[in-house]
């Protein structure tokens, strides 16, 4: 399992220590630091809606302008946007075997460990 984020965000300190009290291996993937390329969001866009994938509460968002912000309706402007400004990504995103969950939320993540 990948978990995607950054990792001084509040959400995912939340969405670590869960792991770690369920005793959950995982990798992490920093993409702020280490930055995110276009084949791997293309492959969440296959699971995932733009709208959902970009965080629109963000302070990244908020600093867009307005023609920014509308480009994410063209799905490889969305990508470029992404990929230059990787802390807009809403997190954590979590890579399983056969699926991804977004967002950090203890009923859903309940149920990874039960698959597990």
């Amino acid at each position: 399992m990948t978990v995607y984020g950054i990792k001084n965000c509040d959400m995912m300190k939340k969405a670590f220590d869960w792991l770690k009290e369920n005793k959950i291996e995982y990798d992490f993937h920093d993409y702020k630091k280490s930055g995110i390329d276009k084949a791997t969001i293309q492959e969440w866009l296959k699971s995932f809606l733009i709208e959902q994938v970009i965080n629109t509460k963000g302070t990244t968002w908020k600093q867009l302008s307005d023609e920014q912000k509308s480009s994410i309706s063209n799905t490889d402007e969305a990508i470029e946007l992404m990929i230059s400004k990787p802390s807009m990504i809403k997190r954590p995103l979590v890579k399983l075997e056969k699926s991804y969950l977004l967002g950090f939320e203890v009923e859903k993540w309940g149920k990874l460990v039960a698959s597990l």
